[in-house]
């Protein structure tokens, strides 16, 4: 798995350093414990049949292509595209490697076209909480962040991540397998953290918010992503049960009243910069994800409805600072 030692170098001596006293023993004790994980070594057997080459081109400005079709044969190529294939499913992206399009389920690019023009990342040490496969990071990065950690608990999305760094390994891009809740705090060292896709997760909104603040520097921004709904700063939606099929959504509410949930929990500076109805053209089953997908959970009469009969997905991108 990835040697993080370069990583320890790399926070020695920043606002960081002071994570060196807990997060590499937390991560070799979580390490330790991944690979009890029943699918792990299958996963990772993957990895080395990755072709061992440097590829001629990287271009991370438009998307994430990495190498080109022609350094492969045709065998080669059907072999990398099988070898892709075992770490299905693919959940964030696309990526192309050496000519292979992986065609994942959520069309990512498109959410950060939507958000990176609001952004300003140059020169800056990022976290990125739920970073899945770490799609994002490689965006993050390519736009000028000094440094970008994700953390994930998924190992599956980890060994994705290890799939794509093999042929960027000297990126200051690293994922660390835990949640936010099982990381050690980075007690405000970064500079931008971001949380896209999570918050509707957590049981208690407002406690995520507060360990998302804790992991800023004074003068931080958040970038939070999140599903909403329509309405005043008074409502909330409570799925009774699922919402979209998913058992894990707790809370979603009007982009007033997280507005709200920030300014309580002590950000300023707090705006809306996007709004934007999931279409099943951006999350659909492909054959790189074979899963129901978006199509399977709305209302097959009504798209404006989940399944459930709740207003269809809907997500805002909102920023916020810590105060000085």
């Amino acid at each position: 798995m990835i040697d993080y030692s370069p990583l320890y170098r790399d926070l020695s001596g920043t606002s960081l350093q002071d994570w060196l006293a807990d997060l590499p023993t937390a991560l070799e004790r979580r390490l330790t414990e991944a690979h009890r994980h029943g699918d792990l070594p299958r996963w990772q057997a993957c990895l080395p049949q990755l072709p061992d080459l440097l590829p001629a081109t990287v271009e991370l400005q438009q998307g994430i292509h990495i190498g080109a079709a022609d350094e492969l044969s045709a065998e080669q190529q059907q072999a990398l595209r099988e070898t892709l294939q075992g770490l299905h499913p693919w959940r964030k992206g696309p990526f192309e490697l050496f000519g292979v399009q992986i065609d994942t389920e959520w069309r990512s690019d498109w959410k950060w076209d939507r958000v990176a023009p609001h952004l300003t990342l140059q020169g800056k040490r990022v976290l990125d909480v739920g970073c899945g496969n770490g799609y994002h990071m490689w965006r993050m990065w390519q736009d000028g962040a000094r440094m970008v950690i994700g953390v994930d608990p998924n190992l599956l999305f980890l060994t994705q991540f290890e799939a794509i760094r093999r042929y960027l390994p000297d990126a200051p891009v690293w994922q660390l397998p835990f949640t936010l809740e099982e990381l050690p705090e980075p007690t405000g060292g970064f500079d931008t953290v971001f949380s896209m896709g999570v918050l509707y997760h957590r049981r208690s909104p407002l406690d995520h918010l507060l360990q998302l603040k804790a992991c800023l520097r004074p003068g931080g921004e958040l970038v939070l992503e999140t599903l909403v709904i329509e309405g005043d700063e008074q409502q909330c939606l409570m799925p009774e049960d699922r919402y979209a099929q998913m058992r894990n959504v707790w809370f979603l509410p009007s982009v007033a009243m997280l507005e709200r949930f920030l300014r309580r929990c002590g950000y300023t500076d707090v705006r809306c910069v996007d709004l934007n109805r999931t279409s099943v053209e951006e999350q659909r089953s492909t054959e790189w994800m074979r899963f129901q997908s978006l199509p399977d959970f709305l209302d097959p009469t009504n798209a404006e409805l989940t399944c459930e009969g709740y207003p269809a997905p809907l997500r805002a991108t909102l920023l916020a600072k810590r105060p000085e």
